[in-house]
């Protein structure tokens, strides 16, 4: 599941309209907290807001964040060690009071799992790039486990 967020404060419908455009494209489920704006998707499952466990639960589920360029968006995919596609707001098209999520986009830019988008061509590429660092699958994980704890139970001191 890719999760999107813009966060509560402020609509941004752009990025909510872009996403639900390139659901179709996708093989992945979207699911969006796409605030209080006008724009409602027609592509995807969302909902205005979610509680602090909601949203962690949705975080935690998803393969790829895709958000605004909020510091706690990028923090929680961190967290979870998600990689996430951000996408500033900018303030001469009225999404935000100032253009501080470009600043905050130019220093997170290059960053490992961090992938920058300003329009629609670089948002399907950079969720398409961010797509490729899917977690694994539950046979992936299950040779994973088994590996910990044969090397685990080799590792032990003798007693």
């Amino acid at each position: 599941m890719i999760f999107l967020t813009v966060g509560t404060q402020l609509p941004f419908d752009r990025l909510i309209k872009l996403v639900d455009d390139l659901v179709p494209e996708l093989d992945e489920e979207v699911v969006g907290q796409i605030g209080f704006g006008k724009y409602q998707p027609k592509n995807m499952h969302w909902t205005s807001s979610l509680t602090a466990v909601e949203f962690d639960k949705r975080a935690a589920e998803a393969s790829v964040i895709v958000s605004h360029a909020g510091i706690g968006s990028v923090l929680t995919a961190k967290r979870f060690r998600k990689p996430i596609v951000v996408f500033p707001r900018a303030a001469t098209l009225g999404e935000h009071r100032n253009d501080h999520q470009l600043a905050t986009a130019s220093l997170l830019f290059g960053r490992p799992g961090i992938y920058i988008a300003n329009n629609a061509a670089s948002l399907g590429t950079a969720l398409r790039q961010a797509h490729t660092l899917r977690r694994p699958t539950n046979e992936e994980s299950a040779e994973r486990g088994q590996l910990v704890s044969f090397l685990r139970e080799t590792m032990q001191p003798a007693r």
